[in-house]
């Protein structure tokens, strides 16, 4: 692709993950969550723990949208599912792989927006301080201790630009990432809050 950044893919796949009238769709919801996936492997090791658990999640939720594709071609249609089973609250229930999906898609955006906005910061600064103020409110003990331990794996900052910079403006298609992928994540926490289940915690 001619101007490509590793960014290019997922940002062309925001533009259809909504039907019409303005539903989310999950099929392409979940291809634009996999599309962010070869960016997340660029942080190597410091992000092994976040890559597997975005897989997980979004293997969950295909899993479920193979099982009926027409039943679930809205992505809340699984949560509602879920609730009236009174199964959603289950940690391996969709409705928690959408809510964790979504958190750590919540933490990519942070992350990449301080990579903007503090030219600065070491990555490491950039990773634990975008972890603070996402995901580590929903986290144990456990897990904040082996996310904190990952993030010292972080790799060099100016070597990460170079790797994921491709043949186009990498800082404006990550700020485009920034401002586009943001009100989607909102969407799924409002639908998540409307039926109680958007402050679900890990142990």
């Amino acid at each position: 692709m001619e101007g490509a950044t590793v960014f290019t893919p997922s940002l062309e796949g925001m533009k259809h993950v909504k039907s019409e009238e303005g539903e989310m769709l999950t099929k392409p919801f979940l291809d634009v969550c996999k599309l962010v996936l070869p960016v997340i492997e660029k942080f190597g090791a410091a992000m092994a723990l976040v890559k597997s658990d975005i897989g997980g999640n979004i293997t969950r939720l295909e899993a479920k949208y193979n099982s009926d594709p027409a039943k679930f071609k809205f992505l809340y249609n699984m949560v509602h599912t879920e609730v009236e089973s009174k199964t959603a609250k289950s940690s391996s229930s969709c409705t928690n792989g959408l809510l964790w999906l979504t958190r750590a898609m919540d933490f990519l955006v942070e992350l990449f927006r301080n990579l903007l906005e503090h030219q600065d910061w070491a990555m490491s600064q950039a990773c634990t301080d975008s972890y603070s103020k996402t995901l580590k409110k929903w986290h144990g003990w456990l897990a904040s201790s082996s996310f904190t331990l990952a993030m010292k794996l972080a790799p060099d900052r100016n070597k990460f630009m170079e790797v994921i910079g491709g043949s186009g403006n990498v800082i404006e298609d990550m700020a485009k990432f920034c401002s586009t992928f943001p009100p989607l994540l909102e969407e799924n926490h409002k639908f998540l809050a409307s039926v109680g289940l958007d402050d679900l915690k890990a142990s």
